[in-house]
């Protein structure tokens, strides 16, 4: 049995111990919990507590003669804008304090059927929408390497929890770089799924969301280990009625012939691509060809283009359907932020906003023929480190260094084609040290080649949260 605390195994090691019955569920939860309460008051990553429901659950689980689930006691956390029977699903907003749940979001239902365990609700901006995360009624969420960095945004609280130790799995979403943000900020590894690919469906939603919305925001997890997320996405991809347009397809695709080609690319749309991220994408690439990879320097198709026309086209629909609540319910600061974005991002309207809507197959067509060729791609993240906590509120110059510098990130919403986030470099800059993410797109229901190129990466580097818990002692 690992000589490591519980807290620091991975969902692998929990889930292969708890069927063997080395460990019980209790065990896993417990080790978990303890952390969560060791380090949470500093961080305020999980805003509600779940320990006493979490206990109960593990305990049911323990007790239980049913065959065990794939994630059988695998404590996980929840973000706070997405359905949970009996807790409130506020999306950090003080008007919805009080919108409790009566039933699982499809994402919840399968990760505990699958036999993991909630243990808490982390947290988020408001309404979801900044890559930093902070609000009025939950407060801000801290990055563990310390505040001269923010967690990132939206799973901010997601992010952080999962590399403090607040168990090995951290629910998440991604409409612009959800996931992929905070996972850079933290040093967690993630997979943003293509469209799709995992069901969506909030009950406490009293409106359906706008087509973009739809077609753009996915579910999915952060993770410390490449390898959990093999673990654990089967189950998050489970079924669900209440998604009509929910694709079942297994986790695992056809294998390629190999060496498989990655495509790689320093493309920074003219901002500059900052020296750490450079060094961050070179050590991506060793590992990769190192593994057996087929790394190629290669132009990829309308890149900025895309992602551009893909941001200002949400912000037309955000600022059509949700502008007015953002108005009404948000904060003077958020309220700024997107008069921000929308200098930056001009919202396209009437007649102009159809047809950019439609404008999205052919970018999602260009792209699919160019991963015909080349099955990866290798991409920055960021194109400079990141930034510190409140740095989008901080006027226009602000703005663009949270999204202007990730056009990367946008151009996989847009297009509803899977991209994951894995950190390669630790960059020591004078504010302290900070992870540095890599992206890695792929093929349409290819997450799995996604997974297996970042399992690679890490095989070479090494998982980041090691660093980081030396450093937090």
């Amino acid at each position: 049995m690992s000589q490591k605390p519980l807290w620091q195994w991975s969902a692998t090691e929990i889930a292969a111990a708890t069927t063997s019955g080395r460990i019980s569920a209790s065990d896993a939860t417990d080790a978990a919990i303890a952390r969560m309460e060791a380090t949470n008051p500093a961080l305020n990553a999980v805003v509600e507590s779940l320990a006493d429901e979490a206990r109960a659950q593990a305990a049911a689980l323990d007790a239980s003669d049913a065959p065990k689930g794939p994630l059988h006691g695998v404590p996980l956390t929840i973000k706070v804008n997405v359905d949970q029977a009996g807790h409130a699903t506020t999306n950090g907003v003080t008007a919805l304090k009080d919108n409790i749940a009566e039933d699982d979001a499809p994402i919840v239902r399968n990760l505990k059927s699958a036999g993991a365990v909630v243990i808490g609700r982390t947290n988020t901006p408001e309404f979801s929408f900044r890559a930093d995360t902070d609000n009025p009624l939950h407060g801000r969420t801290h990055n563990p390497w310390g505040k001269h960095l923010s967690p990132g945004g939206s799973s901010g609280g997601a992010g952080s929890a999962v590399m403090a130790g607040m168990g090995p799995l951290a629910h998440g979403n991604d409409i612009g770089g959800s996931l992929r943000f905070p996972a850079s900020a933290n040093g967690a590894v993630t997979v943003k799924p293509g469209l799709g690919r995992v069901a969506a469906f909030n009950p406490s939603q009293t409106a359906e969301r706008g087509m973009l919305a739809q077609a753009m925001s996915v579910q999915g997890l952060m993770t410390r280990h490449a390898a959990d997320l093999h673990l654990a996405m089967p189950a998050a991809i489970a079924p669900d009625p209440r998604d009509p347009f929910h694709v079942p397809l297994p986790w695992r695709g056809a294998p390629l012939d190999g060496p498989i080609k990655v495509a790689f690319t320093r493309d920074d749309f003219g901002f500059g691509l900052h020296p750490d991220v450079a060094t961050a994408l070179d050590a991506a690439v060793d590992a990769l060809s190192d593994a057996g990879y087929a790394v190629q320097d290669v132009k990829t198709p309308l890149a900025g283009e895309a992602a551009e026309v893909g941001y200002r086209a949400l912000m037309g629909e955000v600022k059509e359907l949700m502008g007015p609540d953002i108005r009404a319910h948000g904060s003077d600061t958020l309220n700024a932020i997107f008069d921000e974005y929308y200098r930056q991002f001009p919202p396209y309207t009437g007649r102009e906003q159809l047809e950019k809507m439609a404008q999205r197959t052919h970018y999602a067509r260009q792209w699919s023929l160019f991963l015909e060729d080349y099955p990866l791609v290798l991409t920055p993240f960021l194109l400079k480190p990141f930034f510190a906590a409140n740095r989008d509120a901080q006027g226009a110059d602000g703005v663009r260094d949270a999204l202007g510098h990730s056009l990367w990130s946008f151009l996989f919403n847009f297009t509803g084609l899977p991209a994951g986030n894995i950190p390669t470099h630790v960059a020591q800059l004078d504010t302290g040290p900070q992870p540095i993410g890599i992206q890695i797109g792929g093929r349409r229901w290819r997450e799995d080649l996604i997974v297996d190129a970042m399992a690679a990466i890490e095989a070479r580097i090494g998982p980041m949260c090691t660093s980081l818990w030396d450093r937090m002692g």
